[in-house]
């Protein structure tokens, strides 16, 4: 089974030599925005191993010489696969850790348990599975009181000194630019010390904790100027939602506002990066700024709408002098003029509007996003929660309906976990009330509303919820999802769920992919052989759950496409959430909707009553999920407008998945 397979997803060609410059002097053209030492890779899977080599490098000379390798790092995201690599070293390679001596990078405080948090995190990843002596490992007591917490900081500070200071610091980047938990406005010269986090800390740090109420309002962190009195610091990222910060980072200056870019004043750090990650820095975004282009239609898509968006013009009124002024005078060679360029693109962005999602039949579809024939189409639009259809793309999920087309939902996953218990007891209540209303006093009801009532209200921090409380839960998401079916006129027959295995684990955190969920998607593509499929491909969804379910699609085309030919005469389309949108040059197809058709989406979200203010995993945005969706669509078509082609009231926006 290839399980990751979303991870080799090419949105935008790069030419490799922006990141893999052949010379100096390339490398000195593509680099003179970045103001810390760069490397970017094209897969995540590439810089984690280049950074556990280093590190064993580190730790085996460091035995050569008889001495300690003293390193801080902690358990993440960005991190968990170089701890992967480095117990994979230790089991294969016989790479020893018993010279090492760890600093955690911070503890959350405070904690009930030592063992939980980042302790407990690091101790499952890393410290079980190799040989570090317990001596060498230095967490901070996240239960310690609190007035002994400035001398617990200060013990540490004095401990890395003992040891010689840090040879290597391994850091990821917060949301706000933070490393460790080192806040915007935190100085360069701060030591080890108790913050107090801020909501967006707070929401990363639901997954280890199950909600926000749980999460503890402080932590105690490495400060900058001890990270930066290191020997060696790497900061790694991985993924489009690092790639703000990181340009905040590597190619602004210095400020406090983004702590990372403290990085800038040391003498040996070094940021890696994946394409994804990399993705807004000049050299990938904008490379026609620092270097000569290798031009592909993508990357002058790119180029044209960052010219109208910088001079203010739409597409048509751009001239030779905005093109020669804004660095892209290599356009004007290329194409012979302004003019040329102008409506190559325009037509390029033009086609890729279509108020036919599923292909209008009896017309010319060579300029249109989706083909005419066969109509109608079998299609299978795949929703990770029982939410994301709708918010993503209802307005052309209900015109597929209303086109004929022979539609087909898939809920892969139960979205049990986002059901607040309040909306529980609602339920239970309703179902009580409704066996008096009919004077049916059913035992089972009475004992399950008893059992369900009192677990709720006795449920501490930390406790996990029952089965039956999860099943529950479960039902009321595919009461919304069904009532939201049925209000765009989909038949029952059509709603298909999942349930795939890898969710249910009845935390936040969940399995890996398995072979179990992929058989699930392979017979239901093989039951239903589609001719077209909508997917998440929200790749910056903060839980992780949308990730896992596209790996879960992939893999199964993967394991069908050599024995299965319709799967290469169907196209898939990828969509994405309530999170981020697609850049205009990469959108293929662009569904228009009507100020009555963006009221109608609203009215279908609104179905999911679950999911609106009380839901748990809101992330930091304030706005609900139909504001939110509203937002984006009205964004995407106003960026339309703006380039000068028709002004419709919102816009959703799709990119095409060709099988690997």
């Amino acid at each position: 089974m290839r399980n990751n397979l979303s991870s080799q997803i090419v949105l935008s060609h790069v030419s490799p030599r922006l990141y893999k410059p052949d010379d100096v002097f390339e490398a000195s053209r593509v680099q003179r925005m970045e103001k810390i030492k760069t490397t970017i890779f094209e897969t995540a899977d590439e810089g984690s191993k280049v950074i556990a080599t280093e590190i064993a490098s580190l730790i085996r000379h460091k035995q050569a010489l008889g001495e300690k390798a003293v390193i801080a790092m902690a358990a993440g995201r960005s991190s968990s696969d170089v701890f992967n690599l480095l117990v994979k070293m230790h089991k294969e390679e016989g790479l020893s850790f018993k010279n090492v001596v760890f600093f955690s990078l911070y503890e959350y405080y405070p904690l009930v348990d030592k063992k939980q948090a980042c302790y407990g995190e690091m101790s499952k990843l890393f410290f079980s599975h190799v040989d570090i002596a317990p001596e060498n490992i230095h967490f901070i007591d996240g239960t310690m009181p609190q007035d002994q917490v400035l001398a617990a900081c200060q013990q540490i500070e004095k401990q890395i000194t003992e040891e010689g200071g840090l040879d290597f610091v391994l850091l990821g980047i917060g949301r706000m630019g933070n490393i460790a938990f080192n806040e915007p406005g935190t100085q360069s010269n701060s030591q080890t010390r108790l913050v107090l986090l801020d909501n967006n800390s707070r929401e990363d740090a639901k997954s280890l904790f199950g909600t926000m109420e749980q999460v503890p309002a402080a932590s105690i962190t490495l400060g900058i100027g001890t990270i930066l009195n290191a020997k060696r610091i790497v900061l790694c990222a991985w993924g489009d939602t690092k790639a703000q910060q990181i340009k905040k980072a590597v190619e602004e200056p210095y400020s406090t506002a983004c702590p990372a870019s403290a990085l800038q004043l040391h003498k040996n750090a070094e940021v890696i990066l994946n394409l994804a990650a990399a993705d807004q820095l000049t050299r990938i975004h904008q490379p026609w700024l620092v270097t000569s282009c290798d031009w592909n239609d993508q990357l002058t898509r790119r180029a044209i709408v960052w010219l109208c968006q910088m001079t203010g013009k739409p597409i048509l009124k751009l001239t030779n002098k905005d093109y020669n002024d804004y660095g892209l005078s290599d356009l004007i060679t290329l194409y012979g003029s302004a003019y040329n360029c102008n409506i190559k693109i325009f037509n390029d962005l033009q086609h890729t509007i279509t108020g036919w999602p599923g292909g209008k039949p009896n017309a010319d579809d060579t300029n249109r996003p989706e083909r005419a024939k066969p109509f109608p189409k079998d299609i299978l639009i795949f929703s990770p929660h029982p939410d994301d259809d709708v918010i993503s793309m209802g307005g052309t999920f209900s015109r597929l309906i209303n086109q004929g087309h022979n539609v087909h939902i898939a809920y892969e996953t139960s979205g049990c976990i986002a059901v607040c218990d309040d909306e529980v007891i609602r339920f239970m209540d309703f179902i009580k009330g409704f066996n008096l209303l009919h004077d049916t006093h059913s035992d089972v009801i009475n004992k399950k509303y008893d059992e369900f009532i009192h677990f709720l209200q006795q449920e501490k921090i930390g406790d996990q919820d029952t089965r039956d409380i999860l099943d529950l839960k479960a039902l009321i998401r595919r009461g919304e999802a069904t009532a939201a079916c049925r209000h765009m006129g989909l038949d029952k027959s059509h709603i298909h769920f999942l349930n795939l295995p890898f969710y249910e684990t009845g935390t936040i955190k969940k399995n890996d992919l398995s072979q179990a969920d992929v058989d699930i998607v392979k017979r239901l593509l093989l039951e239903l052989k589609p001719q077209e499929m909508f997917v998440a491909g929200d790749l910056a969804d903060p839980h992780g759950t949308h990730k896992v379910c596209l790996d879960a699609v992939l893999a199964a085309i993967d394991e069908l496409k050599d024995t299965e030919p319709w799967l290469h005469d169907c196209r898939i389309w990828m969509y994405r959430g309530a999170w981020m949108e697609w850049e205009v040059d990469l959108i293929e197809m662009a569904v228009p909707m009507s100020p009555e058709e963006l009221r109608f989406k609203r009215n279908t979200i609104l179905k999911h009553q679950s999911q609106m203010e009380s839901a748990p995993f809101m992330g930091n945005d304030e706005r609900l999920f139909w504001q939110r969706a509203e937002d984006r669509n009205h964004e995407t078509a106003r960026l339309y407008a703006q380039l000068g082609l028709a002004n419709y009231e919102a816009i959703e926006a799709f990119v095409q998945y060709h099988i690997l």
